[in-house]
């Protein structure tokens, strides 16, 4: 039965064939086109703050793919796609990236495994997520809080009291 899932895409290193991290994620999105994956929705590319110790602003951006895949085969095949734009596992975290795939949501509501939890654990405080997303699934809602991804992005842009 497919599936429906967001993916979070963030880049901010260059690629030796792909260009900056705009041209990157534009590679991503041709990339989950392909061997049973279905892209039905792209978001536009959007410029975010790096977070830890990284100095170079990330390009961001949403994905909506559609697939048979359970959510850790999925896991897998991101992981897969970030290899071959040359993301190796190890050394400093938050450090800069060729590209970075997240599952953000997924149609079957909330998963949880070794290595995966969806809704990812930190999408209600993530503007650079959040941002992207609205763009292409503005009502999808957060299976754990009830709350559309729209609302979601308002309330963190809600101004705070000081």
């Amino acid at each position: 039965m497919k599936q429906r899932y967001l993916i979070a895409l963030g880049s901010n290193r260059r690629h030796h064939r792909h260009g900056d991290p705009r041209g990157v994620l534009r590679a991503a999105f041709a990339a989950l086109d392909r061997k049973g994956l279905k892209l039905k929705a792209s978001s536009p590319i959007m410029a975010s703050a790096p977070l830890g110790p990284s100095r170079r602003r990330y390009a961001n951006a949403a994905a909506l793919v559609k697939t048979d895949l359970a959510p850790d085969a999925l896991l897998d095949r991101l992981k897969t796609i970030e290899r071959r734009f040359g993301r190796r596992r190890g050394g400093q975290a938050w450090s800069t990236r060729v590209l970075d795939l997240d599952i953000v949501l997924w149609s079957g509501g909330a998963w949880a495994s070794p290595g995966l939890t969806v809704p990812h654990v930190s999408l209600r405080e993530r503007r650079f997520v959040l941002a992207p997303a609205v763009t292409i699934a503005p009502t999808w809602r957060d299976p754990l809080t009830g709350l559309t991804l729209r609302h979601l992005l308002a309330r963190l842009d809600r101004r705070r009291p000081r």
